[in-house]
């Protein structure tokens, strides 16, 4: 029997056409980002921040940014997906909680925070970082959205800059993807078939 996280994966497929009517309630809404951060994080920095935009204002303003791509507005709602570029002092206090549950030594996050600030002292690695952390959230962000029985379109066509200026995003903040989430409309593709694994596997 095919687990179903497999069959998921199998079956997602990227969404260009939403159910203009459907909504989502602050509750499904949290639901999802709730899953959505159980993505891992290096050193469980939890580097990153989702922006669910569902009012008309917001939708409109984010398609004018997405290059007028639709499903911005037809979705039931647009999640920004933003990396954090490390902070190597918030890690005691995100790590304070594994602490408290008894499986981290109380010492481990004083030696993570010194790693973690010599690794991400150079801006392209914490840029890195930023991106990795936001990529592995929208990808959860995806899959669980999927197995609520939503669908997802992830987008990358966008103004970067000016949504973090219209979004109110922090300096260190990194507008990585959108992700428009809602119940799919009739005429959408299946899931594209892939290239072969001889040319994207080797062994070593």
């Amino acid at each position: 029997m095919t687990h179903p996280t497999i069959a998921l994966i199998e079956q997602r497929f990227s969404a260009n056409l939403f159910d203009a009517s459907h909504r989502l309630s602050d509750g499904e809404i949290e639901r999802l980002v709730h899953l959505a951060v159980r993505a891992p994080t290096a050193y469980h920095l939890q580097n990153w921040r989702f922006i669910a935009v569902r009012s008309p204002e917001g939708k409109a303003s984010l398609r004018r940014l997405a290059w007028n791509q639709p499903k911005v507005e037809a979705a039931a709602a647009t999640f920004i997906v933003c990396g954090v570029r490390p902070d190597a002092g918030a890690l005691p206090a995100r790590l304070r909680p594994s602490i408290e549950a008894g499986f981290m030594p109380p010492d481990m996050p004083s030696a993570w925070q010194a790693a973690a600030a010599g690794q991400y002292g150079d801006p392209r690695a914490a840029q890195d970082e930023a991106v990795r952390s936001a990529t592995l959230g929208a990808a959860t962000l995806m899959l669980a959205a999927q197995a609520l029985g939503l669908a997802c379109g992830p987008m990358t066509g966008f103004d970067a800059g000016g949504v973090a200026h219209k979004f109110g995003l922090a300096r260190d903040e990194v507008p990585v993807m959108l992700v428009a989430v809602g119940r799919a409309a009739p005429g959408n593709w299946p899931q594209k078939p892939r290239r072969p694994l001889a040319e994207v596997l080797d062994m070593a």
